[in-house]
């Protein structure tokens, strides 16, 4: 037996039918949410207790990490909106043009994800540009959150729609 088939059967390339593919897309969704533009979400709730350390950490943060994201988006935003429309694209033409099971899964990872990269820049864009910190702020992390959250369980509900078709619909022998 060669390396490439070894490493094809300890890798079962069927990714919905892996558990390794479902505790990673558990994780991915659990620390995007945890994570909030950068900030941790217990940082947040620790500000709106009322605690000045974790309020100034949480503006810290919250500022580095906008102007990091902005930083990004400016300087190489064409480039990566390039990039990750040919990765989306090729990942959604191999798995549903040519039917192969990785690449759909790759793509229902990808395209949420992109979709939370794009609300994190808008997101970034408005705590710069007013200033916000403290309560304002908190108040716009929230709801950041709370969109992350519902992209999240839109993306969790369609995948495991997706991957419970895929299950039922192939054989047990890749067939």
């Amino acid at each position: 037996m060669d390396w490439y088939s070894t490493v094809f059967e300890m890798i079962d390339m069927r990714s919905f039918s892996n558990l390794w593919f479902w505790i990673a897309l558990a994780v991915m969704w659990s620390s995007t949410s945890h994570y909030v533009l950068g900030v941790p979400w217990d940082m947040v709730v620790r500000a709106r207790k009322g605690r000045a350390q974790a309020m100034d950490d949480m503006n810290a943060l919250a500022a580095i990490n906008s102007r990091r994201i902005l930083y990004i988006s400016h300087e190489s935003g064409l480039l990566l909106t390039g990039l990750v429309f040919f990765l989306l694209t090729g990942a959604a033409m191999l798995g549903w043009g040519y039917g192969r099971e990785f690449a759909q899964a790759v793509f229902l990872l990808m395209l949420p994800m992109s979709l939370v990269w794009l609300l994190s820049v808008r997101t970034a864009a408005k705590i710069e540009a007013a200033g916000m910190v403290s309560d304002e702020l908190i108040s716009r992390l929230t709801r950041h959150r709370l969109f992350v959250q519902m992209i999240g369980m839109l993306s969790i509900f369609v995948t495991a729609m997706w991957g419970m078709y895929q299950n039922m619909t192939t054989s047990a022998l890749g067939g």
